[in-house]
């Protein structure tokens, strides 16, 4: 029996999210519904001129929050990361152990500045994020817990891990670590513009093909090149055994290998779009290795992922991911 559910890699971001109007995009010349990394100089300006907003502070990353859904759906853990000895470095670790997960970071940690990502989310529920990778700039292989990663049941890598050489190459060599152990392998491609502009080192991560893939609607179109969606689904077959697509308002589909499933979104007001992915991503895996049939995980993905949207913030509480279950199977 594994001992870890999931094996996560990602970078370890402390979120900084602030509700703000559409003018402040336009005033400070910031691209609306996309992550763009930004130097330290960038960011610590953009805080400066948030000042005036209320904001809510959370270790983050997007693989970090699957990773945490994960737990707190009632799943085990390990997350691999890179911060600093920094006081944002500490709040990290005390966050990741205050869910359980289980990680490669603690005593020993680096000088050096924690990453962090500022999360600007608009009245039409819209995330947008300006990201200074910091120390997890630098993730590299010598993160990599060879140990849990071998006694895990699936391997999960963030696709922002793409714009990083060293990042790139300890996933890739994640992969294989996983591919050699009999670990399923996982990847969300994370972000439309990774696609746009990462996509050849996608696929150096990815490999002859993966497990399993995450991804939503813009993201699939992006890989395959195409409008047309058919085509799109038919492209990601040739790189995943499996996959889930999410489609906003209209809900999900999946592949289980064998066949398409549709999944029925929720009826709910948005409030704030960021962290819906991972809790997606982080749902459904919880399903598949507690023995759920890709429809049931769907459902309980498709129910979370709609519950992190009608409220400000990217995860949910502990309580809140086992209400989710006692909705779905009653």
């Amino acid at each position: 029996m594994n001992k870890y559910h999931v094996y996560g890699i990602g970078n370890a971001l402390v979120d900084m999210e602030f509700e703000v109007e559409d003018e402040f995009f336009q005033q400070y010349g910031i691209d609306k519904g996309l992550m763009t990394l930004v130097d330290e100089q960038r960011q610590h300006e953009l805080i400066t001129h948030l000042d005036a907003f209320d904001g809510k502070k959370a270790s983050g990353g997007s693989a970090a929050n699957t990773i945490i859904a994960v737990n707190y759906f009632g799943g085990k853990s390990f997350y691999s990361c890179k911060v600093s000895s920094d006081e944002l470095g500490d709040f990290y670790v005390e966050d990741l152990q205050a869910a359980g997960v289980d990680s490669n970071v603690g005593d020993g940690r680096k000088d050096g500045i924690t990453g962090k990502c500022l999360v600007l989310v608009t009245p039409d529920a819209e995330r947008t994020m300006n990201t200074f990778l910091g120390i997890t700039e630098t993730f590299s292989v010598d993160e990599i817990h060879q140990d849990a990663l071998t006694q895990s049941e699936y391997l999960y890598i963030e696709g922002y891990l793409v714009t990083s050489p060293t990042g790139r190459h300890a996933a890739i060599e994640a992969r294989r670590i996983a591919e050699d152990a009999g670990v399923k392998t996982a990847l969300t491609f994370s972000d439309p513009a990774m696609v746009k502009f990462f996509k050849d080192g996608l696929a150096e991560m990815i490999g002859a093909k993966v497990d399993l893939l995450f991804c939503n609607e813009a993201e699939a179109l992006s890989w395959a090149g195409t409008e047309n969606f058919d085509q799109a689904v038919e492209s990601i077959k040739q790189i995943a055994d499996t996959f889930a697509i999410t489609l906003g308002s209209k809900g999900a589909l999946l592949y289980d290998g064998k066949r398409v499933i549709e999944i029925s979104a929720h009826e709910i007001t948005a409030v704030d779009s960021n962290g819906a992915g991972d809790m997606f991503a982080g749902a459904f895996l919880y399903g598949i290795t507690h023995g759920h049939s890709f429809f049931e995980a769907g459902n309980i993905a498709s129910l979370a992922a709609a519950k992190v949207v009608s409220q400000f913030g990217p995860r949910l509480n502990a309580e809140e991911h086992k209400a989710i279950l006692d909705i779905v199977f009653g």
